[in-house]
């Protein structure tokens, strides 16, 4: 009985290292996505401080919409946030396949740049004007609000918008002392 007992707690042992380096694997954060925010968070915080767009919301759309830093798009224009040229751009572009093929998008010599852009363009619009009542802290308000305003044509965006900053603990930027 005491051979079995010991054979037991040794398969035991052994699924209970199994199930803990499972839920690690599937519980581990993105390396892309860990570095897309520790590279960009001073900026996201810097122009939540200028213009009161939040940090988490800024750092979760540049995610989602440069795939942390990896996509075409933002390798090739520092277009971190999908903004397309639309009628008032007169600075450079590059043509992208989004919702339509070859459409254009504003291209940006830094990414600096490219956030700056983002806020002013939000800031700069009546259709997103009613998000700068919302708390900077409010960001599924903000992120529902985007969606609402026209952002994207992503029916989930709102939803993994919250998701990128609640898995990343991104909401932490927002209480920064504006």
């Amino acid at each position: 009985e005491k051979i079995e007992c010991q054979s037991m707690i040794k398969k035991a042992s052994i699924l209970l290292v199994c199930v803990i380096f499972v839920y690690n694997t599937l519980t581990a954060q993105n390396p892309a996505i860990i570095r897309y925010i520790n590279t960009y968070k001073f900026l996201a915080i810097q122009e939540m401080q200028r213009t009161g767009v939040p940090a988490s919301i800024k750092l979760a759309q540049g995610i989602l919409e440069t795939q942390a830093g990896e996509s075409d798009l933002v390798k090739r224009s520092n277009n971190h946030f999908g903004i397309k040229c639309k009628s008032t751009w007169t600075g450079p572009s590059v043509s992208h396949t989004d919702d339509a093929p070859n459409e254009c998008f504003r291209k940006y010599a830094t990414a600096e740049e490219s956030y700056s852009d983002h806020s002013n363009f939000l800031k700069g619009s009546d259709r997103y004007s009613f998000l700068f009542d919302l708390a900077s802290n409010d960001y599924k308000g903000w992120a529902y609000g985007l969606k609402k305003a026209g952002y994207a044509t992503n029916p989930n965006y709102p939803k993994m918008l919250i998701k990128y900053i609640e898995t990343n603990n991104l909401q932490q930027y927002d209480q920064v002392e504006m």
